[in-house]
């Protein structure tokens, strides 16, 4: 448990809430129901062994807090999480009633675990331990199966590794769901194309020999679209989005649209993750206390990448 003032509220609630969820418990000396609620907030936060982190704020002390929180009685309770209020309740309540409001709103201990397997995996990742920071991501999957995040990395390192046939597995139950999710999708099509490749007639193709019956016809969509696959399953992302937009420039809808559908994959296999700490860049709190001086961001060169074809591709179609 953590007194908060105007003085901390940045470094203990902002910026502390970005990695963890803060639970604020706005009270006075004089509130008869802050004094019973407020020992059951501290035993909670004990036994929940670091899923949470309590902050006090003495409403009466920290007026400008408690304005720019909008608090009209206490005791209330706001669980804040990256930044912004993800909910609250507001009077005295009992241990269940409290922790049926934190198992609604925090995440579990598998999900926590999943969180860090997911984390070190990254770490191993950048590492350059691969096959280490694929058993992890594994691990992670198996603990919390529906994160969608930990199934899209783990997918996408099978793909890179040559796991092939466990990323189609991996990938089966997400792309049997009604919509299907774009980032899914594009892992789709990028396995697809590495299937194709590998099992067509172009399987022992260079370059050389793609530019050669595509510059005896520029029409020949079939073959520019093969190699535009062929680019895809190697990994050169712009070369294959060149390609395709050679196609989408002369014919929209050739194919069911497939060569706009293939670039569409490629730019979301392109664009870079949201940083978790995202909310923290806007320098206020969802109650709009100025909390950060103005930071210069400098854009990711992949986002620009991704700009850059994003715009082309929306030329040709207009």
């Amino acid at each position: 448990m953590i007194d908060v003032t105007m003085k901390n509220f940045e470094a203990e609630v902002i910026a502390a809430s970005m990695t963890q969820p803060i639970l604020i418990d706005f009270w006075a000396p004089w509130c008869g129901p802050c004094k019973s609620l407020g020992p059951v907030l501290e035993q909670l936060e004990a036994a929940y062994g670091g899923r949470f982190t309590l902050v006090k704020i003495n409403s009466d002390e920290e007026q400008q807090l408690a304005q720019a929180f909008g608090i009209r009685s206490i005791p209330t309770c706001i669980l804040m999480f990256q930044g912004k209020p993800v909910d609250g309740f507001t009077g005295a309540q009992t241990a269940g009633q409290v922790k049926a409001f934190l198992d609604k709103n925090l995440p579990s201990e598998g999900e926590l675990a999943a969180e860090m397997d997911a984390d070190e995996a990254k770490a191993l990742l950048e590492s350059g331990d691969t096959q280490a920071a694929l058993e992890k991501l594994a691990d992670a999957l198996a603990t919390d199966p529906g994160n969608d995040d930990t199934r899209y990395d783990y997918i996408r390192l099978l793909i890179e590794l040559g796991g092939h046939e466990e990323a189609e597995a991996a990938l089966a139950p997400k792309l049997a769901e009604i919509p299907r999710k774009l980032r899914f999708e594009a892992l789709a099509q990028w396995l697809n194309a590495i299937k194709f490749i590998a099992t067509s007639a172009y399987a022992d193709w260079d370059a050389a020999q793609f530019d050669e019956k595509i510059a005896a016809n520029k029409r020949d969509f079939e073959t520019r679209f093969a190699k535009a696959r062929w680019l895809l399953a190697l990994g050169d992302w712009t070369a294959a989005m060149d390609e395709l937009l050679e196609i989408i420039m002369r014919d929209k809808k050739w194919a069911d649209e497939a060569p706009r559908k293939a670039f569409v994959a490629i730019l979301e296999l392109l664009t870079p993750p949201k940083p978790k700490a995202a909310a923290q860049a806007t320098g206020k709190t969802a109650g709009g206390i100025e909390v950060l001086g103005k930071t210069a961001v400098q854009e990711d060169p992949q986002a620009a990448l991704v700009s850059v074809y994003r715009r082309k591709l929306s030329m040709m179609l207009n």
